[in-house]
């Protein structure tokens, strides 16, 4: 049975059993504890939480999911896996565990001829929290089962929280037996034995004070029972397809067949390749799968996790023996086995592809910075003496460089090397304990909305009019400060509170919330900031001005005003995003799709997939075609419908927000022009906006640019301000406006070419004065030395003079030479020394590592040639002196 008829005839059976069909939410989620969906139920968390109301009472999905602890992991066993799919049902307070276990029962073991898989009873067994003898009497209801075919489990692992204070409760497994090849009888600890793919939570507590996954407060039962179930589609495909693992399941195992055919290694016949192919199949999957949801490398967050798939993905094809290009060779594969469900993988392909290939061309570069820094590296060792790498040279090769430590190990072993592993794993593991202790601190913000919810729930959601007016009259909720409510806020106090309507708009959608003012008979407040801390709720952070706010003015009526300046500057640079991103579409075609954006009164920026920095011509045409919008006087509207129709109609929904599939809001602008899903607010007509000035236009990570720019009064301040540049500079130099760049270009050549000049002196005048040096050498036993401190000699300078006076010493003479030169706070040690001397002992190597100390610095390099830094110049001097002592020394030595 494949892939997609398993994923189909668990939608149908649910369906069947009155479910809503819910499609897969994007892997992007809007949430401060997750980077990803990680599992079925994160697009319904809200309804669970009880921060908004289902809109139906049973639903079913199979859900695009990415988890990433584990990637070192992944490959190494059959259940580790980065992108999955997870099919689920989900109960809000219908059905409870009952009809749970009889729905799922149905399906897995129901002959497949009937629209079941067919599991065979005799080798399932369910799973059940010890202490819920309900759960055990009810599989046995159900099932027939009997008593010694039910597993008990503990907390860890038939206990489901989210990790933080909210709804809870034991679930149930169904594990199936794969026989004893893979662990003994009744070993429920022996996962490839007995292997869980269905897990249904029976979400009926109330936790407080959650200390961890088993160590919590149990504070009542919840008013609403719910189910949340999930069933890995990638475990039930493997078994279902007579394969060992999900890597060898119909839309991962092409991937393998074609890293084979390119590396001419086969899978089956060693693990430690077989780990290297289901790493390939699995992070190319994984890669586009993020990709396609409008994910792009980058160096931290999302961005890093797409990065490290990316690489690991090359990593292990190069480790395979295949040095070409990859991606362009499997990632195709991945995306026609998994388009076929995910169309839009087929329709964005220039997009993905363009992010995916531009990302592997860097790290093939990085690949050949990074072997030149560790052959560097392995100089050093073997030139002390040393067989180890350090812990710590190999945690920079792979922290700052990217290098993978694997391809370190190997190339140690190549030369001989071994590598500090322990050393290495021990900074890995204090840099994820920094990770973790961020997680942690990120973690508690869930808590902090439980006082917004407690307000959402008395008081209802908030009317919000910031469409339809810039005022209102409104009555105090609830005054809160630092997270809790207060009787009080006093002037100059700063706190949140919450009215009952409002015009202002929240912060969402890329737009800064507005700014103005709430004032009372006796009282007014500046408003600082708008959020929605719980979908539904607005927020109002403010500072007392005048008066003071207390809990009596919830008896009165508020005047809340919106700045209307403010609000103009909003629309105007809102409107001009979607200007500008239908402008870059035009000019760039239609795979330059937003990613992000930013605006304010009078300021946007707007980042975008794309692998290359912009022409200026590309910048000019996107600024044009962005005003000709203007000048045309484009209508700006918009209306609500569904996503399936805003897709339809061709509206463009921004990566990784999270949309209402029953009421979406599409603003168009001069039609089908420009069509995008979004909440701000807007102008009435393009003209509106002004004006749109490009300011600037760079990188914002690999894959990703950003396009900056002015609109309104603000974008006519920045041309006002160029022009008075202008007309300065035409003074100044006398020239038409017309002239200025050939002016300035002709005087920067001018001053180039006397820059030059000079330089020429410089160097000849430091250079002349090597006769005399050579001539003033002094003779240390058999040898010549000359020590000497340039001042204002550069590095480069320094290593000229060295080598210039080394070729002046009499031939056939022992000679060494030591420059330090001290330039703008740094010094700079050279160390020459010729064939007579190297013949005796003398290193410029060891000469520059003994004096590098005295000037707060190091170095090294060849015996002949070797040059170090440093910044303490008061230590030069005696740096000198002890050349001719290490000379004298070691020509002793010798």
């Amino acid at each position: 049975m494949d892939t997609s008829e398993i994923r189909n005839r668990f939608l149908a059976h649910f369906e069947a059993a009155g479910h809503t069909v819910v499609p897969s939410a994007s892997l992007l989620v809007d949430d401060p504890n997750l980077l990803f969906v990680n599992a079925g139920m994160v697009p319904f968390k809200p309804f669970f939480l009880g921060q908004e109301t289902p809109p139906y009472d049973r639903a079913t999905s199979v859900q695009k999911c990415v988890r990433t602890p584990d990637i070192e992991d992944v490959g190494k066993t059959t259940r580790h896996g980065t992108f999955f799919e997870m099919c689920g049902n989900f109960s809000f307070g219908d059905y409870f565990k009952e009809r749970a276990i009889e729905l799922a029962w149905e399906l897995v073991t129901k002959p497949v001829a009937d629209g079941g898989w067919g599991f065979p009873e005799d080798k399932l067994y369910p799973s059940v929290y010890v202490d819920d003898a309900e759960a055990v009497a009810l599989w046995k209801k159900v099932t027939g089962l009997p008593d010694d075919r039910i597993a008990r489990l503990g907390k860890s692992e038939n206990y489901w929280s989210m990790g933080v204070p909210g709804p809870g409760g034991p679930c149930s497994e169904i594990l199936i037996d794969r026989g004893p090849a893979y662990g003994a009888d009744g070993d429920f600890s022996a996962e490839d034995r007995y292997l869980e793919f269905w897990n249904l939570v029976f979400m009926q507590d109330e936790l407080s004070a959650v200390r961890s996954k088993e160590d919590f407060d149990v504070a009542g039962s919840l008013p609403k029972k719910n189910i949340d179930t999930g069933m890995g589609l990638e475990r039930v495909a493997f078994m279902t397809q007579g394969v060992e693992n999900m890597y060898e399941i119909d839309v991962m195992y092409p991937v393998i067949a074609r890293a084979e055919e390119l590396t001419g290694r086969r899978y089956g016949v060693s693990h430690e390749d077989d780990v290297r192919f289901r790493v390939v199949a699995d992070h190319v999957r994984s890669s586009m799968m993020l990709i396609g949801d409008g994910v792009t490398p980058g160096n931290e967050g999302r961005g890093y996790v797409l990065r490290r798939l990316l690489r690991r993905a090359v990593r292990s094809v190069r480790l395979l023996g295949y040095e070409d290009p990859a991606l362009p060779e499997l990632m195709p594969i991945s995306r026609d086995k998994m388009g076929e469900t995910y169309t839009d993988l087929i329709t964005d392909w220039d997009r993905i592809a363009r992010v995916a290939f531009a990302e592997e061309d860097a790290f093939r570069k990085t690949l050949q910075a990074g072997t030149q820094i560790f052959d560097l590296a392995a100089r050093e060792v073997k030139s002390s003496g040393a067989t180890t790498l350090g812990g710590d040279q190999a945690f920079a090769l792979h922290d700052t460089y990217g290098f993978p430590i694997d391809l370190t190990l190997e190339m140690a072993a190549e030369q001989g090397l071994s590598v500090d592993e322990q050393g290495f794993r021990g900074l890995m593991a204090e840099q994820r304990e920094r990770a973790k202790a961020d997680a942690r601190a990120k973690k508690g913000q869930h808590a902090d909305t439980g006082v917004y919810r407690g307000i959402l729930d008395e008081h209802g959601p908030t009317d919000w009019q910031a469409y339809d007016t810039l005022e209102t009259e409104s009555r105090v909720l609830a005054v809160l400060r630092g997270g809790a409510p207060v009787p009080v806020l006093a002037p100059g106090e700063v706190g949140e509170i919450v009215l009952d309507r409002t015009p202002f708009y929240a912060e969402s959608g890329g737009q800064a919330a507005d700014a103005g003012v709430i004032d009372w008979d006796g009282g007014s407040l500046e408003v600082l900031d708008v959020q929605r801390p719980v979908r539904g709720l607005v927020v109002h952070q403010v500072r007392v001005v005048d008066g003071e706010l207390t809990a009596a003015a919830a008896r009165h009526l508020l005047h809340a005003r919106v700045d209307p300046e403010w609000r103009t500057g909003a629309r105007q640079a809102h409107s001009g995003t979607h200007v500008v991103h239908a402008a870059l579409r035009e000019v760039l075609g239609p795979t330059a799709l937003q990613s992000g954006s930013f605006n304010r009164p009078g300021y946007l920026r707007l980042d975008f997939g794309w692998t290359q920095a912009l022409t200026p011509d590309q910048v000019r045409d996107i600024e044009q075609v962005s005003q000709q919008a203007l000048r045309a006087d484009l209508p700006v509207g918009w209306q609500y419908m569904t996503l399936e129709e805003a897709k339809e109609w061709g509206a463009i929904a921004l990566f990784g927000e999270t949309y209402d599939n029953t009421k979406v809001r599409v603003v168009e602008i001069g039609g089908p022009w420009s069509r995008e899903l979004c909440g701000g607010t807007h102008v009435d007509h393009s003209s509106q906006i002004g004006t749109i000035v490009v300011t600037g236009e760079a990188s914002v990570g690999s894959g990703s640019r950003r396009i900056e720019a002015l609109t309104g009064v603000e974008g006519f301040g920045y041309l006002a301000r160029e022009r008075d540049v202008v007309a300065q500079l035409s003074t100044m130099l006398k020239a038409q406006p017309d002239d200025l760049v050939a002016r300035v270009q002709d005087m920067a050549e001018r001053l180039k070419a006397t820059e030059k000049e000079m330089e020429r002196i410089r160097l000849a005048q430091l250079l002349g004065a090597g006769a005399a040096l050579a001539a003033s050498a002094t003779q240390v036993g058999p040898v010549k030395v000359v020590a000497h401190r340039a001042d204002g000699a550069s590095g480069g300078d320094a290593r000229q003079l060295a080598v210039d006076v080394r070729g002046r010493l009499p031939q056939g003479e022992a000679g060494v030479v030591v420059v330090i030169g001290v330039a703008d706070g740094k010094v700079s040690v050279v160390a020459a020394v010729n064939d007579e001397a190297r013949s005796r002992g003398i290193s410029a190597n060891e000469l520059v590592r003994a004096v590098g100390p005295l000037v707060g610095g190091k170095g090294g390099g060849k015996d002949d040639l070797a040059q170090g830094g440093g910044t303490d110049a008061g230590g030069v001097d005696e740096a000198l002196r002890l050349v001719t002592h290490e000379v004298g020394k070691r020509a002793v030595q010798g």
